[in-house]
């Protein structure tokens, strides 16, 4: 009887390993959910950057403002030597405000992918770009635990025809929506950059890592870290927000 009972559970087991394997979760399901729980539907956010070098460390404070997948304004607010600086995407376009000389520039797509202020992030990191969503497939290459939840890994690969910089990019999202990782590759697949999340935590109604850090793969003693200080999720944002007038003229509310 014994035996017949173990058989009976193992023959379960297997029969349910085949619906298992032939309906895994939607990558690309997961990575969207995932993008929408760290940006919202509309988002405000202070925050101080730290950039860390082996022989110096320098921070800013800065406010944010997002919107659906495709918009962003971010203005500096401390120290007082780059007050007023801001970056607006909207849409494919992004420009940069100095207020020094009241000029703005719009970057082009080249320079979307270089470095936000001499930091670790990119301008595409900080007004956390839908290229991820868009211009990539996304497959489900293994699980993880963290805390208690499920950890997906996402191997996401570029569309033949996306112009974008990452030969492939490493996700891990947990079961909750929480990014806890992403990894960058070059062309050739090796690792270039990695960003982590930490102290998970509510922040805005919602579990948010307050801690971002980002560092070049091979050099982990220099990176630069996002401190949240708050974070609210909103229904909605003026249009006026992602506008030219509004990076000259915005201020910090």
């Amino acid at each position: 009887m014994r035996w017949s009972l173990i058989l009976m559970a193992a023959g379960v087991i297997l029969a349910t390993l085949p619906a298992l394997a032939q309906n895994p979760p939607d990558a690309a399901a997961i990575i969207e959910a995932g993008f929408n729980h760290y940006r919202g539907k509309a988002s405000e956010a202070e925050v101080e950057m730290i950039i860390h070098r082996p022989t110096w460390e320098r921070s800013m404070s800065m406010v944010g403002w997002t919107k659906g997948t495709d918009k962003s304004l971010i203005r500096i607010t401390a120290p007082a030597k780059d007050e007023g600086n801001g970056t607006l995407k909207n849409g494919h376009e992004m420009w940069t405000y100095n207020p020094k000389v009241n000029r703005v520039i719009k970057l082009p797509p080249a320079l979307m992918s270089q470095s936000w202020m001499g930091s670790d992030f990119s301008n595409n990191d900080l007004a956390k770009s839908d290229s991820i969503l868009n211009d990539y497939t996304h497959s489900l290459i293994g699980t993880e635990t963290h805390e208690g939840h499920t950890v997906y890994v996402i191997k996401s690969m570029p569309k033949p025809s996306a112009p974008v910089v990452w030969g492939m990019q490493i996700l891990k999202v947990r079961d909750d929506d929480v990014l806890l990782s992403q990894e960058y590759f070059d062309e050739d697949l090796v690792s270039v950059k990695l960003m982590t999340a930490d102290q998970i935590q509510p922040m805005g109604g919602r579990l948010f890592p307050k801690i971002w850090k980002m560092h070049e793969t091979d050099r982990p003693e220099e990176y630069t870290v996002l401190n949240y200080h708050s974070v609210a999720f909103l229904e909605d944002l003026p249009e006026s927000t992602f506008t030219i007038n509004a990076l000259k003229t915005l201020q910090r509310r």
